[in-house]
């Protein structure tokens, strides 16, 4: 995440910057529930196709309040491939496996780890799921339906124009990635 520490708080709306968690100006207390372990995650996750939601603390407060969090337990279905739901998930802890079924077995894609987004394609369209996601050991994940982002966007339409665009450049790196390695699409 790119974060501009030249601007005053009062002009980074989207940006959080860690120091107004170190010099006491906010604490992750203030956060709706446990959304402070899930803001955590997706702050600390080092991958190319992490979702990087420009998020104040507040803005995380707001989002909480339109997600729902789930615990999952090994080898539970998170995403069954060939379903039409449409709601996309954040996986705050744990680690989930990607994975396309065929006729002859599974392919695997990804594993997903802490702070990952997943599902996302079903922010953006009304086909199927692509692939099945599993849990492949105790996981937290919060989800987002449609409905859910529709409110969101109908009282704060900047923070759901925020999540589209994180997840947007999520969903173009893991297709860039597909590409780049020959891998059909699926």
């Amino acid at each position: 995440m790119t974060i501009d520490t030249e601007l005053p708080a009062q002009s980074r709306s989207w940006t959080f910057h860690p120091s107004e968690l170190d010099d006491g100006r906010l604490s992750i207390d203030h956060l709706a529930g446990s959304v402070s372990l899930l803001m955590h995650s997706v702050k600390t996750l080092a991958a190319t196709d992490a979702f990087r939601p420009r998020f104040t603390v507040e803005n995380w407060r707001i989002l909480g309040s339109y997600l729902m969090r789930r615990t999952l337990k090994g080898n539970d279905v998170l995403i069954r491939q060939g379903e039409s739901d449409r709601t996309t998930y954040l996986l705050e802890s744990g680690t989930l496996l990607v994975h396309a079924r065929r006729e002859t077995g599974s392919s695997p894609i990804s594993l997903l780890r802490a702070g990952a987004i997943v599902g996302e394609p079903a922010l953006f369209g009304e086909t199927v799921r692509m692939a099945q996601v599993d849990a492949l050991a105790p996981c937290v994940v919060w989800s987002l339906t449609r409905s859910r982002l529709e409110e969101l966007r109908a009282g704060h339409p900047e923070l759901a124009y925020e999540i589209l665009r994180a997840a947007g450049a999520s969903m173009a790196e893991r297709m860039r990635s597909t590409l780049a390695h020959g891998t059909p699409l699926l």
